[in-house]
C-alpha cells in the first residue's frame, strides 16, 4: 500500500526513534494529498493548506534554507482542516489535540528535510524520497 511505503520512507528520513511521528505524517499528507488538486503531491497539498490556515510564514521557514519556525499543536489545529486531524488521530489512536501537539513536534523538521534546496520537490513525495534515499 502507498501511504505504507510513505511511512517507511518518512521514517527513514526522519531517523531512529520517529517512526511514530512518521505513522503521523503520513496519515496526514494522505488525507491532505487525496483531497487537493494540486497533482498528487502530498507535501504541496499540505503547504497550500497551511498557507491558507495561516501559517504561511512558519510553513516558507521550514521549506526555505535558513532556521525553521516552530509551530505549537494549536497553531496546526486551527490551520488544518479538522476531519484531517480526526482521521490522523484516529489512524494513532490519540486525540486530535494530542495529534496536532505530536504533529507540531516533527512538522517543521519533516518539511525541512523534504525540501533541502529550498523546493519543494515536482512530481510524487514518494519519488523524490526514493531517490534521495538512492542517490
Amino acid at each position: 500500500m502507498a501511504g505504507n511505503d510513505l511511512e517507511g520512507l518518512l521514517g527513514g528520513l526522519l531517523g531512529a526513534g520517529r517512526g511514530g511521528r512518521a505513522h503521523l505524517l503520513s496519515a496526514l499528507l494522505g488525507a491532505l494529498g487525496s483531497g487537493s488538486g494540486v497533482g498528487g503531491n502530498a507535501l504541496d497539498g499540505l503547504l497550500e493548506q497551511l498557507r491558507d490556515g495561516g501559517l504561511g510564514d512558519k510553513a516558507r521557514s521550514w521549506v526555505s534554507t535558513g532556521a525553521n519556525d516552530p509551530v505549537s499543536g494549536p497553531e496546526l489545529a486551527q490551520a488544518l482542516p479538522y476531519q484531517a486531524l480526526e482521521y490522523v488521530a484516529e489512524q494513532a489512536g490519540v486525540s486530535p489535540e494530542t495529534a496536532a501537539d505530536q504533529l507540531a513536534e516533527v512538522l517543521p523538521e519533516a518539511v525541512d528535510k523534504l525540501t533541502p534546496d529550498g523546493d519543494v520537490p515536482q512530481g510524487s513525495l514518494e519519488d523524490a524520497l526514493t531517490e534521495r534515499h538512492g542517490g
